[in-house]
């Protein structure tokens, strides 16, 4: 049996080789995606219905984190690469990062008005996802919301390619629906973007809520 833990490990060391020249190339990313600042967008005024934290999982450098805080949420970042958590404390002192894992959050019960997985659970192998999704209903209140971001398969089922850091998979957005509707999230709304220039594939969005 493969060891569940195999492909963190992996991805925390493929991320960590390459986080500076990462966190050069993507800081200012969203300035040039006004869609993707739009699904942001809606999810932050969900969001701050509550009066909880959000967090970004899979955050990176922090640049989407500190997007979100400028969205005006409390907002935090949890990443699997320790170079990558360095580089968001460095970058932007005035939030929290933590090294973690996305499957075992060191997180309450119940206590976040939402998440963020921007391009995270795409290096997951796909029968871990649905542990993914559990884990994300176990740390949000009822009526929290999960927004994912992804590649998405354009009619193909789940795909592996050669992402530029460590194998990921690209997803069909109803498959994806689906396994977060399995896991108690009801979907809010959804958005397909076309590859814009330097990109190989189509985008998914998903904005889900965890049923009350």
């Amino acid at each position: 049996m493969t060891d569940p833990s195999s492909h963190l490990s992996a991805t925390a060391d493929a991320y960590d080789d390459v986080a500076v020249l990462y966190a050069d190339l993507f800081r200012n990313a969203l300035d040039a995606l006004p869609l993707d600042r739009a699904m942001l967008a809606a999810f932050a005024e969900l969001a701050r219905t509550g009066a909880g934290a959000v967090a970004e999982l899979g955050c990176g450098p922090g640049a989407v984190t500190a997007h979100l805080r400028d969205l005006g949420l409390d907002a935090f970042g949890i990443d699997l690469s320790p170079v990558m958590i360095s580089l968001a404390r460095e970058a932007y002192p005035d939030l929290r990062f933590e090294v973690g894992s996305m499957d075992a959050l060191d997180l309450p019960d119940g206590k976040l008005d939402g998440i963020v997985s921007w391009y995270s659970v795409i290096h997951a192998p796909p029968q871990e996802v649905p542990s993914y999704f559990a884990e994300f209903r176990r740390v949000l209140a009822p009526g929290g919301h999960l927004l994912l971001a992804f590649f998405e398969s354009e009619g193909e089922p789940v795909t592996a390619f050669d992402h530029k850091v460590t194998t990921a998979y690209r997803w069909p957005i109803d498959d994806l629906a689906g396994l977060a509707g399995d896991a108690g999230f009801v979907e809010v709304g959804r958005m397909l973007r076309e590859p814009v220039e330097g990109e190989r594939f189509r985008h998914g969005r998903l904005l889900m809520r965890l049923g009350q």
